[in-house]
Formats: C-alpha cells, sequence, structure tokens
C-alpha cells in the first residue's frame, strides 16, 4: 500500500513532517524522551520504555497483518538476515543507547524538547551516520557477507503460520505487561 502523493513531493513532504511530528509528541507524550526513564530501564528501575516497544510492535505487526490479509499490502518487504551485521549492530546500539540516553528517535524528539546533550548525541549520530556511509562497502564485503540468510521470517524457519505466532505472542506480551506492572507497584 501507498500513500496517494510521492514522498519527493510537496505534499508527501509535508505528510512525512506531519507524522514525524504526531511520532514525536507521542514519544514525549510516553515520557521516552527523557533521559532518565531510558536509562532507568537498563537498572530495572522504570519498564516505560519496554511497555511503548511492546505496545508498538503488537500494533504494528497485527496492523500489518491485518493489511496482509485484507489485500492492502503489496507483499512482505524483508531486509536479508546478516548474522554478524546484526550481532554488531545490536551491540553498537544497545551501547549507544546506555550512553547516551536515548534510541535515534527519542534522541531527535529529546532534542525537539530542546534537550542539550540530545542534541550532543544527535550529532554524534550524524557523524557515526556519515563514517558507516564512507565506510559501507567495506562493511558490506567484511562484516554483512558473514552469516548472509536471506530474506528469513520467523513463519518461514519454522514452518509454524503467522496466525499461531499471534495466538502465543498477544497472550505473551499481556502477561509481561502484568509481570511489568506488578513489578513497578512493588518497588513504589
Amino acid at each position: 500500500m501507498n500513500l496517494p502523493v510521492s514522498t519527493s513531493s510537496p505534499a508527501g513532504l509535508l505528510l512525512a513532517g506531519l507524522f514525524g511530528l504526531i511520532f514525536g509528541i507521542l514519544l514525549h507524550k510516553g515520557r521516552v524522551t527523557d533521559y532518565n526513564v531510558i536509562v532507568n530501564l537498563f537498572r530495572f528501575r522504570d519498564f516505560t520504555v519496554l511497555k511503548i516497544m511492546l505496545t508498538a510492535i503488537l500494533v504494528g505487526g497485527i496492523g500489518v497483518a491485518l493489511m496482509m490479509s485484507g489485500g492492502l499490502l503489496e507483499g512482505w518487504h524483508i531486509k536479508e538476515m546478516n548474522v554478524l551485521g546484526v550481532v554488531l549492530g545490536g551491540v553498537l546500539f544497545g551501547i549507544g543507547m546506555v550512553l547516551y540516553g536515548y534510541c535515534p528517535g527519542t534522541g531527535v524528539a529529546a532534542i525537539a524538547t530542546g534537550s542539550v546533550h540530545a542534541m550532543v548525541g544527535g550529532l554524534g549520530m550524524i557523524v557515526g551516520g556519515v563514517i558507516y556511509a564512507l565506510t559501507f562497502a567495506w562493511a558490506k564485503g567484511s562484516i554483512l557477507s558473514v552469516g548472509a540468510l536471506g530474506k528469513l521470517r520467523l513463519a518461514d524457519v519454522t514452518g509454524i503460520p503467522d496466525l499461531v505466532w499471534w495466538i502465543i505472542l498477544v497472550p505473551a506480551s499481556l502477561l509481561v505487561f502484568r509481570f511489568l506492572n506488578r513489578r513497578e507497584r512493588a518497588a513504589g
């Protein structure tokens, strides 16, 4: 499914800006533009980030599944699985998130709130992106080719249909929410 406007047209850019603004406001309302909320996730004191991410995964995943079943989407757009790239990227992302106190999305939203340390980290994200772009040819041959498994989905690997995964994931997520809420209440 595509929007009826080109993303490079003025209307498309306006829509992108509007959706980005709404996303940033929702991140701010969810308190994930607060450095302490993110850092306290890694200190096991505040699970706001985990609950927001889990909600986003469930809502987004169910939305995509419904649009796929309704014929509103043209097909799956799956990135190739590159084991070493995912592992190294995950480690770098995790270290960066702990040190910076934001993920890229929450960092940009925090910049919009006027956070000076978020702005410094935002410059770091830009520098890191430029370095990655300049070294991509090397990374593609040396890192992304190690453990390149092609385009994989959990349903394809396990043979378990998507619906069954959703039947497992939704109640499991609700149990995680319940556990996190109890833990937060017990901590005061």
